[in-house]
């Protein structure tokens, strides 16, 4: 098992998540989106695991409101803005190989275990 948490550090999901996986002694590697982000790549893959990219986009944040996304006309218009401003994301996003959650699931967890 190769967990990755994508998260904030302000976050209480994100903290949940960490604590989920050190009680059950599981190694994972945090990754800070607002420090060091999300490659294209890494983006395009944990989409296409979760089915689609309003799954991602936190509409109750501050940056949603400030980056007007609603209001953006085309697709690829709001993916440019939530590479751009990674706090955009829901978070914690976990990735485990090609699966991956976004949000405190725990239930999806326990049948990676």
């Amino acid at each position: 098992m190769n967990i990755q948490i994508y998260g904030k550090s302000k976050c209480f999901d994100t903290k949940k998540a960490e604590r989920y996986f050190k009680e059950r002694r599981i190694k994972y590697q945090y990754v800070d989106l607002e420090k060091y982000g999300m490659s294209t790549g890494e983006y395009r893959n944990i989409k296409t695991a979760v089915g689609s990219m309003d799954d991602l986009i936190d509409e109750k944040s501050k940056a949603y409101e400030k980056c007007f996304i609603k209001y953006l006309a085309s697709k690829e218009a709001v993916e440019e803005k939530l590479l751009e401003n990674q706090s955009l994301f829901k978070t914690p996003i976990v990735r485990n190989g090609k699966k991956a959650t976004v949000g405190y699931k725990p239930e999806i967890w326990k049948e990676w275990e």
